[in-house]
């Protein structure tokens, strides 16, 4: 299992041809993978388009408030999505640093519906990984890391994730090259997939077929 943007591998890839179905291996894995939406509140400054006295300025007035004129700060909530997954039953959950970076309130979203306020307890921007936890009554469905390395150019792969909402999303693809750096950071080394990755995906795990 890979972690998407890079993703983390949890199992070495043996596929000896494309498999007939993913059925099997997505009802297995799908428990253990989160969507996470995070809530951040933002400082902008916002100027009214008209001239001082204008008519019209009454009515920017009435949608953004006096607040919105000559620059004054005007406080925003910004929301957004991601993927995560599950590495603990007790309630750890791997996602990328960019997904909770600067947010006032992270939910991680399970597949049966239950939602829980996630607190990070580590984080690494070099390589974009964050470590979260949650409080669940029960223990819960988790996955295992692997050895990367292992895989091979020509694999089969697997993604499931959270792309534009729509949660439990699965794609599927190969392994297209290794050792990918495309100068996002200090540790470039990123494995390419030609499995459908959006906007949502991030974080979220990539699975050879042996899960």
């Amino acid at each position: 299992m890979f972690l998407i943007w890079g993703a983390v591998l949890a199992a070495p890839a043996l596929a000896r041809g494309g498999p007939d179905s993913f059925a099997d291996l997505v009802e297995k894995l799908s428990p253990a993978v989160v969507n996470i939406s995070t809530v951040q509140t933002v400082t902008t400054r916002q100027r009214s388009p008209f001239p001082p006295g204008s008519p019209f300025e009454e009515f920017f007035d009435e949608f953004f408030g006096q607040r919105g004129r000559d620059g004054q700060p005007i406080r925003r909530r910004l929301q957004s999505l991601g993927s995560g997954f599950i590495i603990d039953p007790s309630g750890l959950v791997v996602t990328n640093n960019h997904v909770v970076k600067d947010a006032d309130q992270i939910t991680v979203r399970t597949e049966d519906g239950q939602e829980y306020e996630a607190d990070v307890v580590g984080r690494d921007p070099d390589v974009d990984v964050a470590l979260l936890r949650i409080k669940a009554d029960k223990p819960l469905p988790s996955l295992e890391w692997g050895d990367s390395d292992a895989a091979r150019v020509g694999d089969w792969v697997l993604t499931i994730g959270n792309p534009f909402g729509l949660s439990g999303s699965v794609s599927a693809g190969i392994i297209s090259a290794h050792h990918r750096d495309i100068s996002g950071g200090p540790y470039d080394d990123f494995i390419q997939t030609d499995a459908a990755i959006n906007r949502g995906n991030s974080g979220g795990p990539m699975f050879n077929v042996e899960g």
